[in-house]
Parts: C-alpha cells; structure tokens; sequence
C-alpha cells in the first residue's frame, strides 16, 4: 500500500493517542468474553501451558494438560521421571524434545532458586529456561500482574492495521504500545485484539463492514 494513503487515511482517523481509549471500550464491550484460552488451575499449570503452547494451537495444548496435570503436580513431578517419558506424554505438541528440556530446566529453577513456585516479576520469569518475553508477560499477566503488553502474531497484525505502530519487531512494537495502551488495561488488550483477528479482522479477509472500530481504523479507509 502507498504510504501516501496510509499517512492520508491516519489523517483522517485522528490520533492514535485518542483513538485508544474508544477502540478499547469498543472491542471490550464487542468481545466481552474475550480471555486467555488454554485451561489452568495454579499458576504453575499456567506456566506449562504458555511454554507447551509454542509452536501448537491452544486447543491441542489443552488436549494434552488434560492429562498431562494429573499426572505431575508439582515440580519436582516434572524431575521424577525419565526424560523419555516426559516427552511421550507432551509428543502431541510438538518439538517435543525442546520442550522437555525446558520443562526440567525450569522446574529444576524453580525448586533450587524459587522455592518451588512461579515468580511474578517479569526479570525473574525470563530467567527460567525456555521463557522469553511472549511467555513470561503471558503468565505475569494471567497472575494479575502485567508489566508488558503481550505481543503475538494477532497483536503485531492488528496494532499495525490500527496505526498504533509502525514497527515490525516484536520487542519495539511491545514498547509502543506499553506508551500507548494505560497500565490498566495491558493485562486484557492482547485478549481483545487476539479475539478480534479471530473473528472479525482475518489476515487475508478483514471483515471491516462488520468491524466496531472501522472509523477508528486508517486500514478500513484504503
């Protein structure tokens, strides 16, 4: 697209500054529901979740903790067994072998430096093997306290069509929107925006006559 439109449609649109607020309280009263979908009882059922989810669907990671949690319940569960096992019984979300190795890391971490539970600060969570930024700010967030803006594949899409940023790597669009979106609100605006691409704004075919920010949006307008 010719940047020309673009700059002429964000024109139109006004500032992004004061186009948050409303495109918030319109996708929170649209996706009321909206929530994070894999399935957990603790946090460190949570944190499994996040870091099984790479790479799979939220439903097959699902599938698999179904199982998976009653049979290891606490971390040193995860250390009790042989490694072959522990990868039989995540197989079905792939990279399996990554993934176990991680898991024991992290569980190994969590008893020798945590006291066998999940810390919330977002430096120590990024600590633990296999947990980047993504997972850690996934897990702060789902314990009640963010301290980022999660940026996933809907994310990026969606705060670009939007024109809240014009970054493409991940960490810098994270860092304009935690300018942007008010603190109280960085915990659910990945969910509105993820459901939203889900729904309503596709990657191919964005629906923007059934869009309830689409005079909010320079994208509709070009």
């Amino acid at each position: 697209m010719p940047r020309s439109y673009l700059k002429e449609a964000r024109r139109h649109v006004g500032p992004k500054k004061q186009r948050i607020g409303p495109i918030i309280e319109r996708l929170a009263a649209d996706h009321a529901d909206a929530a994070i979908a894999l399935r957990f009882r603790s946090p460190l059922e949570l944190l499994v979740s996040v870091m099984l989810s790479a790479q799979t669907t939220d439903v097959n990671v699902n599938r698999v903790t179904q199982a998976l949690f009653e049979k290891y319940r606490r971390p040193e569960d995860y250390l009790a067994v042989p490694q072959g096992e522990l990868e039989r019984d995540i197989f079905a979300t792939g990279f399996y072998r990554q993934k176990t190795k991680a898991l024991r890391g992290t569980m190994r971490m969590l008893l020798e430096d945590f006291d066998g539970e999940v810390p919330r600060r977002l430096e120590e969570l990024i600590r633990l093997p296999g947990v980047a930024r993504k997972t850690a700010n996934v897990v702060a967030a789902e314990l009640g306290e963010p301290q980022g803006v999660v940026v996933d594949t809907h994310v990026r899409r969606l705060s670009q069509r939007l024109g809240l940023t014009r970054q493409e790597d991940p960490v810098k669009i994270e860092r304009d929107l935690v300018r942007l979106v008010p603190r109280a609100d960085w915990g659910r605006f990945p969910h509105l925006l993820i459901w939203h691409g889900r729904r309503v704004c596709d990657a191919r075919r964005p629906r923007c006559e059934d869009c309830v920010v689409n005079d909010l949006c320079p994208s509709s307008r070009v």
